[in-house]
Protein backbone atom coordinates (compact mmCIF):
# COMPACT_ATOMS: atom_id res chain seq x y z
CA UNK A 1 0.00 0.00 0.00
CA UNK A 2 1.68 3.31 -0.96
CA UNK A 3 1.85 6.07 1.10
CA UNK A 4 -1.00 7.96 -0.80
CA UNK A 5 -3.51 5.55 -0.84
CA UNK A 6 -2.78 4.41 2.72
CA UNK A 7 -3.82 8.30 3.78
CA UNK A 8 -7.50 7.49 1.69
CA UNK A 9 -10.24 6.09 4.18
CA UNK A 10 -13.80 5.56 3.96
CA UNK A 11 -16.43 4.56 6.50
CA UNK A 12 -18.36 1.56 5.39
CA UNK A 13 -15.34 0.83 3.47
CA UNK A 14 -11.65 2.14 3.43
CA UNK A 15 -10.38 7.74 3.71
CA UNK A 16 -4.72 11.63 0.37
CA UNK A 17 -4.92 14.78 2.51
CA UNK A 18 -6.16 11.75 4.76
CA UNK A 19 -8.47 10.16 2.36
CA UNK A 20 -10.75 8.05 4.64
CA UNK A 21 -12.64 4.79 2.82
CA UNK A 22 -18.67 2.99 4.43
CA UNK A 23 -37.87 6.95 -0.39
CA UNK A 24 -36.48 10.03 1.87
CA UNK A 25 -36.62 8.79 5.89
CA UNK A 26 -39.21 10.06 8.07
CA UNK A 27 -37.05 12.33 9.27
CA UNK A 28 -33.35 13.45 8.23
CA UNK A 29 -29.93 15.19 9.46
CA UNK A 30 -30.94 18.31 6.97
CA UNK A 31 -29.54 19.71 3.62
CA UNK A 32 -28.37 16.25 2.13
CA UNK A 33 -25.54 18.23 0.36
CA UNK A 34 -24.26 19.01 4.01
CA UNK A 35 -25.13 15.01 5.30
CA UNK A 36 -21.66 13.40 4.20
CA UNK A 37 -19.84 16.29 6.15
CA UNK A 38 -21.98 15.98 9.06
CA UNK A 39 -21.18 11.93 9.20
CA UNK A 40 -17.27 12.45 9.00
CA UNK A 41 -18.04 15.86 11.51
CA UNK A 42 -19.38 12.95 13.93
CA UNK A 43 -17.29 9.82 13.43
CA UNK A 44 -13.68 11.50 13.58
CA UNK A 45 -14.82 13.94 16.62
CA UNK A 46 -14.81 10.32 18.32
CA UNK A 47 -11.88 8.93 20.10
CA UNK A 48 -10.72 5.66 18.57
CA UNK A 49 -11.33 3.69 21.97
CA UNK A 50 -14.79 4.05 21.70
CA UNK A 51 -15.09 4.97 17.98
CA UNK A 52 -18.16 3.19 15.89
CA UNK A 53 -15.94 2.77 13.25
CA UNK A 54 -13.85 0.45 14.90
CA UNK A 55 -16.55 -1.83 16.88
CA UNK A 56 -16.70 -5.19 16.14
CA UNK A 57 -19.64 -5.90 18.12
CA UNK A 58 -21.98 -2.71 18.52
CA UNK A 59 -20.94 -2.17 21.82
CA UNK A 60 -20.16 1.65 20.73
CA UNK A 61 -23.22 2.41 18.36
CA UNK A 62 -24.78 4.45 20.86
CA UNK A 63 -21.71 6.89 21.19
CA UNK A 64 -22.34 10.65 19.70
CA UNK A 65 -25.81 9.95 18.39
CA UNK A 66 -28.31 12.64 19.40
CA UNK A 67 -31.56 13.62 17.81
CA UNK A 68 -33.83 11.64 15.87
CA UNK A 69 -31.52 10.27 12.94
CA UNK A 70 -28.65 8.39 14.21
CA UNK A 71 -25.61 7.05 12.40
CA UNK A 72 -24.78 3.73 11.39
CA UNK A 73 -20.97 3.33 10.98
CA UNK A 74 -19.12 1.03 8.62
CA UNK A 75 -15.60 0.14 9.19
CA UNK A 76 -12.42 2.78 9.19
CA UNK A 77 -10.05 1.49 6.56
CA UNK A 78 -10.65 -2.39 6.40
CA UNK A 79 -10.58 -2.22 10.17
CA UNK A 80 -12.23 -4.15 11.77
CA UNK A 81 -12.21 -6.48 8.80
CA UNK A 82 -15.72 -7.41 6.60
CA UNK A 83 -18.21 -8.96 7.32
CA UNK A 84 -19.10 -7.15 10.73
CA UNK A 85 -22.23 -7.67 12.43
CA UNK A 86 -22.66 -5.79 15.00
CA UNK A 87 -26.00 -5.37 17.52
CA UNK A 88 -28.01 -1.91 19.04
CA UNK A 89 -30.19 -1.16 20.89
CA UNK A 90 -32.49 1.83 19.65
CA UNK A 91 -35.35 3.89 20.48
CA UNK A 92 -38.62 3.91 18.76
CA UNK A 93 -39.08 6.77 16.28
CA UNK A 94 -35.54 6.64 15.23
CA UNK A 95 -34.54 6.99 11.71
CA UNK A 96 -31.15 6.27 10.32
CA UNK A 97 -28.55 7.83 7.97
CA UNK A 98 -26.12 5.41 6.60
CA UNK A 99 -23.17 5.52 4.60
CA UNK A 100 -23.05 2.55 1.93
CA UNK A 101 -19.58 3.84 0.76
CA UNK A 102 -17.78 6.84 1.31
CA UNK A 103 -14.71 8.79 1.20
CA UNK A 104 -13.22 11.60 3.60
CA UNK A 105 -10.57 13.52 1.92
CA UNK A 106 -8.67 15.97 4.52
CA UNK A 107 -5.97 18.55 3.57
CA UNK A 108 -3.28 17.77 6.66
CA UNK A 109 0.13 19.71 5.18
CA UNK A 110 3.08 17.59 5.58
CA UNK A 111 1.21 14.83 7.83
CA UNK A 112 0.85 11.05 7.24
CA UNK A 113 2.68 10.99 3.60
CA UNK A 114 0.98 14.41 2.39
CA UNK A 115 3.19 17.08 0.41
CA UNK A 116 2.51 20.76 1.15
CA UNK A 117 -1.45 21.85 0.94
CA UNK A 118 -4.16 20.42 -0.90
CA UNK A 119 -7.13 22.08 -2.02
CA UNK A 120 -10.57 21.37 -1.88
CA UNK A 121 -10.74 20.02 -5.99
CA UNK A 122 -7.54 18.23 -5.54
CA UNK A 123 -9.01 16.16 -2.20
CA UNK A 124 -12.19 15.64 -4.56
CA UNK A 125 -9.86 14.64 -7.46
CA UNK A 126 -7.87 11.89 -5.58
CA UNK A 127 -10.92 10.29 -3.69
CA UNK A 128 -13.48 10.46 -7.33
CA UNK A 129 -12.07 7.34 -8.67
CA UNK A 130 -12.78 4.84 -5.98
CA UNK A 131 -15.82 6.29 -5.66
CA UNK A 132 -16.83 6.07 -9.29
CA UNK A 133 -15.79 2.83 -8.97
CA UNK A 134 -17.78 1.22 -6.45
CA UNK A 135 -19.91 -1.70 -7.47
CA UNK A 136 -23.03 -3.68 -6.03
CA UNK A 137 -24.06 -1.08 -3.75
CA UNK A 138 -26.98 -2.43 -1.21
CA UNK A 139 -29.00 -1.49 1.63
CA UNK A 140 -31.50 -3.80 2.71
CA UNK A 141 -34.14 -3.83 6.15
CA UNK A 142 -35.11 -6.52 6.60
CA UNK A 143 -34.10 -8.46 3.04
CA UNK A 144 -35.59 -5.46 1.29
CA UNK A 145 -33.96 -2.87 -0.96
CA UNK A 146 -33.90 0.52 0.13
CA UNK A 147 -34.10 2.51 -2.81
CA UNK A 148 -33.12 5.66 -2.20
CA UNK A 149 -29.07 5.39 -2.25
CA UNK A 150 -27.45 7.79 -4.13
CA UNK A 151 -24.46 9.59 -4.66
CA UNK A 152 -23.71 12.99 -2.78
CA UNK A 153 -20.51 14.90 -2.63
CA UNK A 154 -20.31 17.35 0.22
CA UNK A 155 -19.66 21.17 0.59
CA UNK A 156 -16.38 22.12 1.98
CA UNK A 157 -15.93 21.57 5.84
CA UNK A 158 -13.52 21.40 8.23
CA UNK A 159 -13.06 18.89 11.08
CA UNK A 160 -11.70 18.70 14.65
CA UNK A 161 -9.73 15.63 15.57
CA UNK A 162 -9.24 14.50 18.96
CA UNK A 163 -6.39 13.37 20.24
CA UNK A 164 -6.59 10.14 20.30
CA UNK A 165 -8.37 10.59 16.55
CA UNK A 166 -8.47 7.62 14.02
CA UNK A 167 -5.82 8.82 11.90
CA UNK A 168 -3.15 7.73 14.76
CA UNK A 169 -4.49 4.07 14.94
CA UNK A 170 -1.80 1.71 13.88
CA UNK A 171 -3.06 0.43 10.68
CA UNK A 172 -3.41 3.80 9.21
CA UNK A 173 -0.56 6.76 10.18
CA UNK A 174 0.00 5.14 12.94
CA UNK A 175 0.33 6.94 17.28
CA UNK A 176 1.10 10.27 17.07
CA UNK A 177 0.76 10.93 13.43
CA UNK A 178 -2.23 13.65 13.09
CA UNK A 179 -2.22 16.12 16.33
CA UNK A 180 -5.63 17.01 18.14
CA UNK A 181 -7.13 20.17 16.10
CA UNK A 182 -8.56 21.85 13.20
CA UNK A 183 -8.03 20.70 9.93
CA UNK A 184 -9.99 22.01 6.48
CA UNK A 185 -10.42 22.36 3.85
CA UNK A 186 -11.89 18.60 4.08
CA UNK A 187 -14.08 17.03 1.93
CA UNK A 188 -16.51 13.58 1.12
CA UNK A 189 -17.72 11.61 -1.59
CA UNK A 190 -19.88 8.91 -1.52
CA UNK A 191 -23.41 6.90 -1.56
CA UNK A 192 -25.29 7.01 1.33
CA UNK A 193 -29.29 6.16 2.42
CA UNK A 194 -31.51 6.98 4.49
CA UNK A 195 -33.80 4.27 6.38
CA UNK A 196 -37.29 5.33 8.17
CA UNK A 197 -37.97 4.79 11.79
CA UNK A 198 -38.89 1.43 12.41
CA UNK A 199 -41.12 -0.55 14.16
CA UNK A 200 -40.62 -1.88 17.70
CA UNK A 201 -39.06 -5.20 17.26
CA UNK A 202 -35.82 -6.94 16.16
CA UNK A 203 -34.67 -5.46 12.79
CA UNK A 204 -31.73 -6.52 10.34
CA UNK A 205 -29.60 -3.54 8.25
CA UNK A 206 -27.53 -4.92 5.79
CA UNK A 207 -24.94 -2.77 3.95
CA UNK A 208 -22.49 -3.84 0.79
CA UNK A 209 -20.35 -2.46 -1.48
CA UNK A 210 -17.62 -4.06 -4.14
CA UNK A 211 -14.38 -1.78 -5.12
CA UNK A 212 -11.15 -2.00 -6.45
CA UNK A 213 -9.50 -3.10 -3.51
CA UNK A 214 -11.91 -5.32 -1.75
CA UNK A 215 -15.51 -5.28 -0.34
CA UNK A 216 -17.20 -3.84 2.66
CA UNK A 217 -20.23 -5.89 4.28
CA UNK A 218 -21.42 -4.84 7.25
CA UNK A 219 -24.76 -6.14 9.35
CA UNK A 220 -26.51 -3.91 11.97
CA UNK A 221 -29.57 -5.86 14.10
CA UNK A 222 -31.60 -3.18 15.31
CA UNK A 223 -33.36 -3.66 18.82
CA UNK A 224 -36.35 -0.90 18.92
CA UNK A 225 -37.45 -0.41 21.80
CA UNK A 226 -40.61 1.88 22.31
CA UNK A 227 -40.17 4.57 24.78
CA UNK A 228 -42.21 5.32 28.28
CA UNK A 229 -43.94 8.76 28.10
CA UNK A 230 -44.88 9.97 31.73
Amino acid sequence: MNSAFKRVVASVGIGVGLMLVHAPATAGPGDVDKSGAAFWQWALSIPSDVNPLLDATGEDCLVGQSGGVWYLAGNWNGSPSSPISRACTVPAGTAFFVPVFNFVNVNAPDLCGQVGSLSANELRAQVAPFVDGATNLVLTVDNVNVANVRRIKSGVFALTLPEDNLFNVPTFCGPGAIPAGVYSPAIDDGYYGQVNALSPGSHVVHIHADWAFGSVDVTYTLNVVATINH
